[in-house]
């Protein structure tokens, strides 16, 4: 089985990481993968490092014609089987090049928890005949989809999951308790993920505004890049938290510095799923998160994590005082989330998505 997997991002966020897990897992199962990505993208280098067969095209916007025919010709010289369209910004491409007589069954991951456009180019892309499935990361991101199809039953669930392997050694070495020159009883709540409009850092901010004006003796860390990060700093500054709230930038040391949090805040607006919550859960670290998109199908109030409404500053306070204020709560959190985690395995996501390409094949 020959899959050819679009990766158009120019940055390396959850979704790539997803697109790598999965091409792993599937290599190991004897299915050949190839990649169609940016130049000079953290997935081109991706793509070297592992030896993966790949073409660098311009992915320059949703016409983008050129790419569509090179789309093409990949197919046809490497007898692909299906084409993975891994974005929205891929899933056009997809569709262009199907259109200029690819042949390939089309496969769509959807990630995102806001509805499908209601402009014609979105109608026609989702209902297009040669699109086979729509793989939604999370229920919720599949009844947001389904009315948007007229075929609603190609929408189908598969959770994404983690590499649990990678979390095997973790354990807290106070290392950023030292970088940052922290007393050793410090507390420390943090989030790690891109600083981007749909994490919404402001109710973080103010959260953490709220939680400090209580007497919460705590440094609050927002570990991770993104393009609201000047944005961000400036609403801190305007608050005057600068001493309270430390911003690490990009970090490649999750597993080492994650086990150090006190709780996991994530104040997200939309969320597909939130896999850095995930990530805590392996680290046994307790998690306060919004309701936003599919976040409720992992963290489940008082059994995996506690939960707040979008934007309710006061509620994710009140939630991070009550888990640090109760031991055995946290542990009944923690140990619970490490069990639940077990579902969420990379292994199981793919093996569900190589069940949805035979799928495809046979019905074709």
């Amino acid at each position: 089985m020959n899959i050819l997997h679009l990766s158009s991002e120019k940055t390396w966020r959850g979704g790539e990481q997803q697109i790598a897990y999965l091409i792993e897992e599937l290599r190991k199962n004897g299915v050949n993968c190839y990649v169609a990505c940016r130049k000079n993208t953290p997935f081109e280098t991706y793509c070297q490092k592992k030896n993966l067969p790949h073409i660098v095209l311009p992915f320059a916007n949703e016409f983008d014609l050129y790419t569509a025919s090179q789309l093409k010709k990949y197919c046809q010289e490497n007898k692909i089987d299906l084409v993975h369209a891994h974005s929205s910004h891929s899933h056009g491409l997809s569709v262009w090049a199907s259109v200029l007589g690819n042949k390939p069954p089309i496969i769509l991951s959807r990630r995102v928890d806001f509805p499908v456009k209601k402009n014609l180019l979105s109608k026609f892309k989702y209902n297009y005949k040669g699109v086979k499935r729509v793989i939604c990361v999370s229920e919720k991101i599949r009844e947001i989809t389904m009315p948007s199809l007229k075929h609603p039953e190609i929408c189908v669930t598969v959770h994404s999951g983690i590499d649990l392997n990678r979390f095997e050694n973790s354990k807290n070495t106070g290392k950023l308790h030292k970088e940052f020159n922290l007393p050793e009883n410090q507390l420390i709540v943090g989030n790690i993920s891109a600083i981007a409009e749909q994490k919404d850092y402001f109710t973080f901010v103010n959260t953490a505004e709220l939680l400090l004006k209580k007497g919460l003796n705590a440094k609050f860390f927002i570990i991770g890049d993104g393009p609201m990060r000047s944005e961000i700093e400036a609403f801190v500054k305007q608050k005057n938290l600068q001493d309270h709230i430390i911003f690490t930038g990009f970090r490649k040391d999750v597993p080492e510095i994650l086990p150090e949090l006190d709780v996991f805040l994530i104040t997200s607006q939309t969320e597909g799923l939130g896999t850095t919550i995930l990530d805590a859960f392996a680290c046994r670290v307790p998690v306060v998160a919004t309701r936003g998109g599919g976040i409720p199908e992992i963290v489940k109030e008082s059994e995996t994590g506690l939960l707040a409404n979008v934007y309710d500053t006061k509620q994710l306070a009140r939630q991070v005082q009550r888990v640090l204020a109760d031991k055995e709560l946290r542990q009944i959190l923690t140990e619970q989330a490490y069990r639940f985690l077990q579902n969420f395995r990379k292994e199981n996501t793919a093996k569900r998505t190589l069940e949805i390409y035979r799928q495809v094949m046979a019905e074709n």
